[in-house]
């Protein structure tokens, strides 16, 4: 199991609902490649209304529902091994926002595996 405490590194990935790897969602394409990269893991949360560089408004509101709502991919891990995945956010993220904040992991626990 991955232990992880102390001084951290966040990247957050701001992109589309719809936006596409290979007729795959981006977002689970960028959750595959965090695990297969060892990091300690990845969440990603739908958002209920936004707007980005284009300045257009998505929402889910039900008098204008969207169809591509915002999506924010954030993973933890030590800065060394985040600053080893920027290059596969490099290939997979075509339009969005990509940020880094340094932060303090107090708590990492997973279950424990059944035998």
């Amino acid at each position: 199991m991955t232990r992880l405490t102390g001084r951290a590194m966040r990247v957050t990935i701001f992109i589309g609902e719809t936006d596409l790897w290979h007729h795959k969602p981006v977002y689970t394409e960028i959750v595959h490649r965090a695990r297969k990269a060892g990091l300690a893991g990845a969440s990603v949360f739908r958002g209920i209304e936004g707007f980005g560089a284009s300045s257009l408004i998505h929402t889910q509101r039900l008098l204008s529902l969207s169809e591509d709502l915002p999506v924010a991919v954030v993973i933890v891990d030590a800065e060394d091994k985040i600053r080893a995945f920027l290059p596969e956010l490099d290939e997979l993220v075509a339009e969005g926002l990509v940020i880094l904040d340094d932060c303090e992991v107090i708590r990492y626990v997973g279950r424990e595996k059944s035998k």
